[in-house]
């Protein structure tokens, strides 16, 4: 997957890849965008309360927060939008930045399916994916978790391929 190529992480990534990294996107962006619901689970994974036993000075915090949070993850998002080719397969080249904003990018996609998914600190995917497989191996939860693992795989790779921080 990643791998470093002087300065940069450089990846190949396949048809199925690139639409798929472009649904997931896109999919945090529109959840971000599309009248964000504070009573949606994946909202509140994405934007926990600070102060979980004082509502009222979570509510104050997030209102001077929130948006520059806000905008940063949908920023981010966006760089493996704008870094992905429109379509078909292609080279992803990223700098220290970029691929910052991709980490940071892939943890919210994966804390949105996690929530979504139920799946927990101590949650086996392995074991959790072989259990769905062998009820419906054609159910979207099959799908799901092998984004959410592609996900876990993709994000370990650029965290390996990372320049060193001098």
């Amino acid at each position: 997957m990643f791998r470093r190529n002087g300065s940069q992480c450089v990846a190949t990534f396949a048809v199925d890849e690139v639409r798929v990294l472009r649904k997931v996107a896109g999919e945090v962006v529109g959840l971000l965008t599309d009248g964000m619901d504070h009573g949606d689970p994946v909202v509140s994974r994405l934007f926990p309360d600070i102060y979980p036993d004082r509502p009222d000075d979570s509510a104050e915090f997030r209102l001077y927060t929130e948006g520059e949070l806000k905008t940063g993850k949908i920023d981010q998002a966006g760089a493996i939008l704008a870094a992905l080719p429109d379509e078909g397969e292609g080279e992803v080249r990223l700098d220290g930045e970029a691929a910052e904003a991709w980490l940071r990018a892939i943890n919210d996609a994966r804390l949105a399916m996690g929530t979504r998914l139920d799946i927990r600190a101590d949650t086996d995917l392995g074991e959790e994916l072989d259990e769905a497989v062998l009820h419906d191996p054609g159910s979207s939860r099959v799908f799901q978790l092998s984004v959410y693992a592609y996900l876990g795989y993709l994000q370990e790779s650029l965290l390996n391929a990372l320049p060193e921080i001098e």
